[in-house]
This record gives C-alpha cells, structure tokens and sequence, in this order.
C-alpha cells in the first residue's frame, strides 16, 4: 500500500505562485505514473496533470496549460506542483494521486490517493 501526503497549499494573491508538494511512502515510487487533480464543494474532481514514472512526458489540462508544472523527484519519493500567475479560478483543493498501469487523465483510474491541501487565490 502506498500514502501520499501533500503539503504547502494556503492563501495566495492572484498573479502569485505556490508549488506544492507530495510525499510518497510504501510502495516503489518510481514505478508509479503521479498526477494532481483538483476540487471545489458540490464539483466532480478536475483533472490537472500528470507526470510519467519515466519523467519524460507530462501531460496537462487546458485550463492550467502554461502555467502549472510537474516535477518529481525519486530518491525523496516527491512529486512536486509548480504554480504560477495563479487566478481565482484556481482555488481548490488539490490532490496527488498514483497509478500504475498506464498514464490517466480519470479519476477512477488511480489507484493511490492522498488527503488534499487548500489553495485559495484571492484578488
């Protein structure tokens, strides 16, 4: 079984940055796909990005496209969210997730999931 954590959300001005973080623990890291989803009350979860077990390929929403980016980091078991010039529009709660098999853009799909942490982007 694999735990995942997240940290570093909070309150940020809008056009500011956050790059949030995922600690994994539990099972081998670097086999697992990572991606990061998103969640307002009352909304179905959001897909953001994910990035490959291989670290070559990552793959985004539209509406972050630009300005959001993956990184992960196999020998501390991290994966890492990089957000810039951050809107309103942005705040949620975000999630990291690991799947297995092959990369996912579906909810249902992943196999591990961690508690989330807040963004709220204020003008």
């Amino acid at each position: 079984q694999m735990h995942l954590v997240e940290s570093g959300g909070g309150l940020v001005q809008s056009g500011g940055s956050l790059r949030l973080s995922c600690a994994a623990s539990g099972l081998t890291f670097s086999s697992y796909h990572m991606g990061w989803f998103r969640q307002t009350p009352g909304k179905e979860r959001e897909f953001v990005g994910v990035l490959t077990r291989s670290g070559g390929n990552s793959y985004y929403a539209d509406a972050v496209k630009g300005r959001f980016t993956i990184s992960r980091d196999d020998a501390e078991n991290t994966v890492y969210l990089r957000m810039n010039s951050l809107k309103p529009e942005d705040t949620a709660v975000y999630y990291c997730a690991a799947r297995r098999g092959a990369r996912s853009a579906y909810v249902n799909e992943y196999d591990y999931w961690g508690q989330g942490t807040q963004v709220t982007v204020f003008s």
